[in-house]
């Protein structure tokens, strides 16, 4: 499968046999302008939307795609998708409500989206997430897990591959670390904008890859 960093939350993921899958499609313009990306005009088959924030829930996508919310599992496309409920702060869902996690698996790879995601996973919520070969976790901090707790629930979950989002570049204005803060220290891999991932390929030490925003 191809990667894609569209920007901030938002991943175009194609399989080998063409789906596309686009992660929490944010809306261009949204909080005042602190959503500075362009618009998304990839066409989808599949959208998940991990909660209802403007920054992670456009549904204006091209391809009449299929839109996955929720907790549950179910196959969509071909796609076998598990989403499992969590919460967007460390308060239960008070301060910023709930967030679902996406398990998808793609060309025999787990894929797992964190969305914004505001805490360290329970032992009972790391399991019903279950096989992580690639990781796409949030980093900024403020709004959802920083770069010490996303590494916390890295260690839980075990990846083979983490692809960092959700941190603070020139077109995102929300008050937000940027990924340096989360690599510090790492084995890091930089990307133009798009990684090859492939089941035969996933390294056996876990990697990270910061890819560049497309948008």
């Amino acid at each position: 499968m191809k990667i894609k960093f569209l920007g901030h939350a938002s991943f175009l993921i194609t399989s080998d046999k063409g789906t596309k899958i686009i992660t929490d499609p944010y809306k261009s313009g949204c909080f005042g302008g602190g959503i500075k990306y362009e618009a998304i005009d990839e066409p989808a088959d599949i959208v998940t939307i991990s909660h209802e924030h403007d920054d992670h829930n456009e549904t204006k996508i091209k391809g009449n795609p299929s839109f996955v919310r929720g907790a549950g599992k179910k196959e969509v496309k071909g796609i076998n998708i598990a989403g499992v409920g969590v919460y967007h702060d460390e308060s239960s869902g008070k301060e910023r409500g709930t967030n679902t996690i996406f398990n998808m698996l793609i060309d025999g790879v787990n894929v797992v989206h964190l969305g914004d995601l505001g805490h360290t996973l329970s032992a009972s919520e790391s399991q019903e997430v279950g096989n992580v070969d690639v990781l796409l976790v949030p980093v900024g901090g403020y709004f959802t897990i920083d770069a010490k707790t996303a590494d916390e629930v890295i260690n839980t979950l075990k990846p083979n591959v983490i692809i960092p989002m959700h941190f603070k570049t020139d077109k995102c204005g929300f008050p937000i670390a940027p990924v340096e803060n989360f690599i510090k220290g790492k084995d890091v891999k930089k990307v133009d904008g798009e990684v090859t991932i492939k089941k035969e390929n996933l390294p056996e030490k876990t990697t990270v890859y910061v890819l560049k925003p497309t948008k």
